[in-house]
């Protein structure tokens, strides 16, 4: 059994304009991830992923590879405590 963990992220690259915010929320649906994701003023995107731990390494991986037509060329990734706030996935437009 796997624990629980939590993760916030930050790519870099063609990922907006490229509906990566609609793919993020369809993949992390498909992984039961709770969370959102939003565009960035300078042109990254942000999002913070939570879950069981295989799920969000399994959702950490899809984001160095990004949707159909985005080009990532850089992930930050900063794992932080679980707090369980949330049960969905949320496309944030602010």
């Amino acid at each position: 059994m796997s624990g629980k963990k939590r993760a916030h992220v930050i790519v870099e690259g063609r990922v907006q304009g490229v509906f990566f915010r609609a793919h993020t929320r369809e993949e992390a649906e498909k992984h039961g991830l709770s969370g959102w994701v939003r565009n960035r003023p300078e042109g990254s995107v942000e999002a913070v992923v939570e879950g069981d731990s295989v799920s969000v390494d399994s959702m950490l991986g899809w984001f160095y590879q990004g949707s159909p037509g985005s080009r990532v060329t850089k992930v930050h990734v900063q794992e932080e405590s679980p707090i369980g706030d949330n049960n969905t996935f949320e496309i944030h437009y602010y």
